[in-house]
Formats: C-alpha cells, structure tokens, sequence
C-alpha cells in the first residue's frame, strides 16, 4: 500500500475512471460511496474526510496520466458536485486560472492588525482577513462592500453541499446592489471554475435579486519574490466561465508608496 496520499488518491481516482469510462463518452458519474468500494478491492486506506479525496483533483494535484491520456487536445475532465454524494466525471474546456506574470503591481497601505497578521492559522484564513481589513473587495469592485458570512455551507438543486469561503453584500453609487461569493485560495491550491460555478448557481438559488459577481483571491509570489494578492472576478459568457478583471495588489507600509507609484497609479 502506498504511503504517500497523493500517490493512494491518483490510484483510487483512477480506478473509479475506468470502471466506468469507454472511448467516446464525455461524462459520467459516479457515487460518494464507490470510494469505499474501489478502496476496499485496492486493499487501500481511506482518509476520515473522503471529500479531501475530490478536492484534491479539483485544486491541488492533477489527475493521473491514465484519465488526462483520454481527453481531447482542448479538453480537460473535471470532477463536479452532480448532487448529494454524487460527483461528474466531464470533459471541460482548457481554462486554467492562474496569475498573469506581467500584470502591474498596485501598491496599497496594509491596514491589516499585526495581531491578525501574527495568529492567522492559515494561508486562505489569513488572506481573507488582510481582503476584510483592507477593503480590497471594495477597490477591487469599486462598490462599497459588507462581509455577511464567512464559509457559507448550504445545498443546492442539482450541485448537493457546497460552500463558499466568503460572502459579501455591496451597493454602489447608482444603488444597484450586488451579492458578492468569494473563494480564497493559498500559494499551493489552483482556483477552479468548478467552485465559481457553484458559487454563481447559489447566488441565483438563494439571492435572485442581486446582481451576482463572483471573486477568488489568491496569494502568490511573483516573479520578483513579492506577496501578492491576486484578484479575479468572473462572468458567465455562453456555457463558460471568463475572467473579466484581474489585479494583482501587494500591500505594503504607507511609507513605501512613493510619489512615483502615485503618479503611475492615477493612470490605472
């Protein structure tokens, strides 16, 4: 058995892919419950948190040569939530959802308290507390934006559990307002299109009145070694999920934003 639980996983995954895949098919699902079967015949030890299993296809770890070798050049198979304990294998468009290495860096006083700063618990943790005291939700947007719910768990018609890291409501100057998810994600995970589909299809469930725009933030180093916060916000176009804005924000001392960083910054 091996020891190492992407190693396990990449196994397991594999093996459900095939008992039910066959050349042409483009989806198919499967139940929550077939990872204690197919464990049990691999002789193979599960994780208490199965869940941790899906999400680790879907943000951390690619799937196995065995399942990618079948997908055409422009698609890609994605797992996604098909009800309760029941997931979709389906072959996606390529849409990776990673930081443009080029983009502008804008500089923005941290306004986050040291005390925070010093006992976040974790990466996604202590990034969404540095977007909250920074009001970046509110820069980024241009809306002025409340938090009204931190790791919203609910079901949904169609999707079963899902959860959504953060939840904002917002208004802007014409008085339109907005429902804002938000999915954080630390330096290791990718962002994927499969939570802001959730995240969207929830806010149409439960909040049919508000505008939905959905964002994910993430932590990244950039090319010159900085910690960045990255900022995306989405729109559904056709049957896919696009990015319309993307920034990237490094915050920083008020001492260091200079006359020059104002003066490029007023251009933006």
């Amino acid at each position: 058995m091996a020891k190492n639980p992407s190693t396990r996983y990449a196994k397991l995954i594999e093996a459900i892919f095939k008992a039910h895949y066959k050349k042409g098919k483009r989806s198919f699902t499967f139940r929550r419950v077939e990872l204690v079967e197919h464990a049990k015949k691999l002789r193979m030890q599960l994780p208490k948190n199965l869940g941790d299993i899906i999400y680790s296809f879907r943000y951390r770890t690619p799937l196995p040569k065995g399942i990618t070798s079948t997908a055409p050049k422009d698609r890609e198979w994605i797992i996604a939530p098909a009800g309760k304990g029941v997931y979709q294998f389906k072959l996606a468009k390529t849409n990776r959802i990673i930081p443009t290495e080029n983009q502008y860096v804008i500089k923005i006083p941290d306004a986050t308290p040291e005390l925070v700063t010093k006992y976040a618990m974790s990466d996604e943790q202590a990034l969404l507390a540095k977007v909250r005291y920074n009001r970046l939700i509110d820069i980024f947007l241009r809306v002025t934006a409340y938090s009204m719910q931190n790791h919203l768990r609910t079901a949904i018609a169609a999707i079963g559990q899902m959860e959504t890291d953060e939840l904002y409501v917002a208004v802007r100057n014409t008085g339109e307002q907005f429902i804002i998810p938000v999915q954080a994600k630390g330096q290791k995970d990718q962002i994927g299109v499969i939570q802001i589909a959730q995240d969207m299809a929830m806010c149409e469930e439960r909040f049919p009145n508000l505008a939905c725009r959905p964002v994910a933030v993430q932590f990244w180093s950039n090319p010159e070694g900085q910690e960045i916060v990255v900022m995306f916000e989405f729109v559904m176009s056709g049957d896919s999920i696009k990015v319309v804005d993307q920034k990237h924000y490094r915050l920083v001392p008020g001492d260091e934003i200079s006359a020059e960083d104002l003066a490029i910054m007023s251009r933006e």
